[in-house]
């Protein structure tokens, strides 16, 4: 069976998550609120995967981060890092990945209905302060 790896960033910040809407034309949930993230492509890491994609999709260079989780689902592997400090000041929108982003506290994360992955709201519960 063909495995495909993707990494996700958590970014926290005094009690909040940054979610992103997915852009319609996604194939996996479009239209719903996700991690930034992305494939991880041959031959790169999860942890290089995942700093490039934040860098890309919102314009931010991960300092400190740290695995949280590794979640199976299908054919499909997330791994999941708890980013705690970046530099490049606040997120921006870049591409036509995503058509929002907003910070929440786990709780609202879980009342979204349009969650794409609501079994990441139990890892932000783990996270409160």
């Amino acid at each position: 069976m063909f495995l495909t790896d993707i990494a996700c960033a958590i970014f926290w910040r005094e009690g909040r998550v940054l979610l992103v809407r997915r852009a319609g034309h996604k194939a996996r949930f479009p239209d719903c609120w996700d991690l930034v993230g992305g494939h991880v492509e041959p031959g790169e890491s999860a942890e290089a995967a995942m700093i490039r994609e934040v860098k890309e999709e919102i314009g931010l260079t991960p300092l400190r981060f740290g695995k949280v989780a590794e979640h199976r689902e299908q054919d499909t592997i997330f791994h999941l890092f708890l980013v705690s400090e970046w530099q490049g000041g606040e997120p921006a929108l870049l591409g036509d990945e995503h058509t929002a982003m907003q910070w929440v506290t786990p709780d609202e994360a879980a009342a979204l209905y349009d969650m794409g992955h609501p079994q990441w709201c139990s890892i932000f519960d783990g996270l409160r302060d």
